[in-house]
C-alpha cells in the first residue's frame, strides 16, 4: 500500500505544530509533557520577574513561573499575581513555607521558596495561593547602604567649605585684618579688666582679713563651748524625751472626759444660780440671809469682846476644895481658851 505525498505532507505538518506548541509550552516554564502542581503567589510589585523565571528552593531550581498579572482590585501588597510551577512530583509545599521574589545573582532573579525545618504541620494543596514579599536586590542594597554615607559625605564637606571660607576671611588683606585688630583690642581690654578685679579683690580681702578671722574664732568659741555644753543638752533632751514619752502614754482620754464632765457640772451650777433655783442661789441672792449671818457675825464678835474682857463671868476657879461654881473645865481645856481669848485682836 502506497501512502500519497499529500498524507506525508500532513503527518509532517501535525508533527511540527505539535513540536511546535509543546516548545512554546517548555520555554514558557511547562513540563515537556505537562501535568506540573501549579501555584498562586500575590506580590506588591513584580520585583523584576519575567515568565520562565526560576522557581528554586536553597538555590535549586524546582519549577517555573508560568505568568505575571497585575490585579488593580486587590489591596496594595497583592498587586501582581505570579503563577508559577512545581515540576518536581516529589516536592511539596509544606504549611508554613515563605515565598520571597529575590536575587540568585547578580543578573538573574526567582521566586525562592523557604520551607520551614518543621514540616509535620502537612502540605499546601495544589492551586493555593500564597502572600509574598519582594526582596531588595543588590543595586537596592548597595544603595540603601550607599545613602548614609553619602549624607556624611556631603556634610562633611560642607563643613570643609565653611572652614575654608573662614580661612579665606581670616587671611582677607582688605577687611581681615582691621577685624583681626579689633579682637585683640577687645581681648586686651578683657584682660585688663580682670586684672583690676583681681586688684580689687585683693584689696577687700586684706581689708576684710580680721573681721574674717574674728568670726572664725567666734564661730570657734561656740563650737568649744557646744562641745562642753554637750552632757547638758543630752540632759535636756533625754528630760524632754522622758517627758513625751510620760504625755504619749498618759490617758488622755479619761483627763478630757473627767475635765468635760467637771466644766459640765460647773456649768449646771452656774445656770441653776441664774434660774434662782438651788442653794448657792439663795446663799449669793437671798438678803435676809446675807442679813442673819451679819447680825450674828455681830453678836459673836461681842461675847467674845466681854469674854475676853471679863473671863470670870464665865470661868469661875476655886482654890480651896469647896465644889466650884459655874462652867468646870480641865487644864488643857482651859489653855486652849486661853489661846483663843489671846488670839483676838
Amino acid at each position: 500500500m502506497k501512502i500519497s505525498k499529500e498524507i506525508k505532507l500532513g503527518i509532517i505538518a501535525i508533527c511540527a505544530i505539535v513540536l511546535i506548541i509543546t516548545g512554546i509550552n517548555f520555554l514558557k516554564g511547562s513540563s515537556f509533557f505537562g501535568g506540573d502542581d501549579v501555584y498562586y503567589g500575590y506580590f506588591p510589585s513584580s520585583g523584576g520577574i519575567m515568565p520562565a523565571s526560576s522557581v528554586a528552593v536553597n538555590g535549586v531550581g524546582v519549577g517555573k513561573v508560568l505568568s505575571i498579572e497585575y490585579v488593580p482590585t486587590e489591596t496594595i501588597d497583592r498587586k501582581v499575581k505570579v503563577t508559577f510551577n512545581i515540576q518536581n512530583k516529589d516536592i511539596k509545599i509544606p504549611n508554613g513555607a515563605s515565598i520571597q521574589i529575590g536575587s540568585l545573582d547578580l543578573f538573574n532573579k526567582a521566586v525562592i521558596l523557604a520551607f520551614p525545618d518543621d514540616i509535620s504541620k502537612g502540605y499546601h494543596k495544589v492551586g493555593n495561593s500564597f502572600q509574598g514579599s519582594v526582596a531588595l536586590d543588590m543595586t537596592q542594597q548597595v544603595q540603601a547602604m550607599a545613602d548614609p554615607v553619602s549624607k556624611k559625605l556631603q556634610h562633611l564637606l560642607g563643613n570643609i567649605d565653611r572652614m575654608v571660607n573662614s580661612v579665606n576671611v581670616l587671611f582677607d588683606t582688605t577687611r581681615g585684618t582691621d577685624d583681626i585688630r579689633s579682637s585683640l583690642n577687645e581681648a586686651k581690654l578683657a584682660i585688663k579688666r580682670f586684672g583690676n578685679l583681681s586688684l580689687e579683690m585683693n584689696d577687700l580681702v586684706k581689708e576684710e582679713k580680721i573681721k574674717l578671722s574674728d568670726i572664725l574664732q567666734n564661730v570657734a568659741n561656740i563650737t568649744r563651748n557646744l562641745d562642753k555644753s554637750n552632757k547638758e543638752i543630752s540632759a535636756i533632751l533625754g528630760n524632754a524625751h522622758s517627758f513625751t514619752d510620760d504625755i504619749v502614754k498618759s490617758n488622755f482620754k479619761e483627763v478630757i472626759a473627767g475635765a468635760h464632765k467637771t466644766i459640765s457640772t460647773i456649768n449646771k451650777a452656774l445656770e441653776e444660780t441664774e434660774q434662782n433655783r438651788g442653794n448657792l442661789s439663795k446663799f449669793l441672792k437671798d438678803e435676809s440671809l446675807y442679813n442673819d449671818l451679819v447680825n450674828t457675825n455681830k453678836k459673836v464678835q461681842i461675847i467674845l469682846d466681854d469674854l475676853h474682857d471679863h473671863p470670870e463671868k464665865y470661868i469661875k476657879l476655886s482654890v480651896f476644895s469647896r465644889k466650884p461654881k459655874g462652867l468646870q473645865i480641865t487644864k488643857k481645856e482651859e489653855e486652849k481658851l486661853r489661846k483663843i481669848l489671846d488670839s483676838i485682836p
